[in-house]
């Protein structure tokens, strides 16, 4: 049985003005979800983006998001406890399957977005306004891209890198990928770590990964860095002894994982939980076919 509890009226008028306030940027099927957050406390909720969103991903004050009709991007305010949108804008890239946010050092950020046809294509957006020739086409998988995270993408024959071209570095079957940190896959046959070659760290079917390369605070876990999978169904963290499941699962089918001051999922069924010492707490953002969820924290 899950520890899912619910969260109060009263909770979800905690968070304004709050210095730990978080936001997670949640991808559904009416569109992207801004979702309040102080630690395991769960706030209010709105449509911030409408349409069909496929994926979303969140990093250097950009959020962009994957839609049926185009990728969008949008940029957080300046004040550094803001985490907020104040709009998002069209990008002329058309429809995303997938999409990321990669930092290019002196240049800013890059949004790297997947297309239908498994094209892969990447877009400066450390200036100002952008626009549909400001893509930059990086070249095609061999297969069919299922994922992207920083300059990584996983697709049905493996793990690729993205640069000014693709370039496959292993495995097969690749179903999700983590770039921060230690790069990690989730693939058919389980969870890989990149070190000297592709290492195997847990096997069964692996469908999500997440890590946050110990660039967040740590209020849920014992280690540096904390990394988040689904294999076999469960849910699974990184621990001194290996990945572990956790004692109490949420309930669902988690589709996506987002570390701020404690570690946060969604489900394919439109809940969101926060980890909490006593176990999950859970809200329903009542959106249908919930696909990702990124993290917003201040800065």
């Amino acid at each position: 049985m899950s520890a899912e509890k619910d969260i109060s009226l009263d909770e979800k008028r905690v968070y304004d003005g709050d210095e730990r306030k978080a936001t997670l940027y949640v991808a559904s099927g009416v569109g992207c979800v801004a979702v309040d957050v102080v630690d395991e406390r769960v706030g209010g909720f709105e449509l911030v983006a409408r349409g069909t969103a496929r994926d979303v991903a969140a990093g250097g004050g950009v959020v962009a998001v994957a839609t049926d009709d185009d990728v969008l991007v949008g940029r957080v305010g300046t004040h550094e406890e803001e985490t907020h949108v104040g709009e998002f804008a069209t990008t002329g890239h058309g429809e995303a399957v997938a999409v990321s946010v990669a930092d290019t050092g002196a240049d800013g950020p890059a949004v790297l977005a997947a297309a239908p046809d498994d094209g892969v294509s990447r877009l400066g957006v450390g200036g100002g306004d952008v626009d549909e020739d400001d893509w930059t086409d990086c070249g095609s998988v061999e297969s069919e891209v299922r994922a992207l995270s920083g300059d990584l993408c996983a697709a049905v024959d493996g793990v690729y890198r993205v640069g000014s071209e693709l370039t496959h570095v292993g495995l097969d079957d690749a179903r999700d990928v983590s770039a921060v940190g230690a790069p990690r896959a989730a693939t058919g046959d389980g969870l890989y770590r990149l070190g000297n070659g592709w290492l195997d760290e847990l096997s069964g079917l692996a469908t999500v990964v997440e890590s946050d390369g110990g660039e967040t605070g740590a209020a849920d876990a014992d280690e540096p860095e904390r990394a988040h999978a689904v294999v076999d169904g469960e849910f699974v963290a990184l621990s001194g002894d290996g990945w572990v499941a956790y004692p109490d699962q949420p309930d669902g089918t988690v589709v996506g994982v987002a570390h701020d001051r404690t570690t946060y999922l969604v489900t394919a069924e439109g809940r969101v939980f926060a980890a909490a010492d006593d176990g999950w707490r859970g809200q329903s953002l009542g959106v249908p076919d919930v696909a990702g969820v990124a993290a917003v924290g201040p800065r």
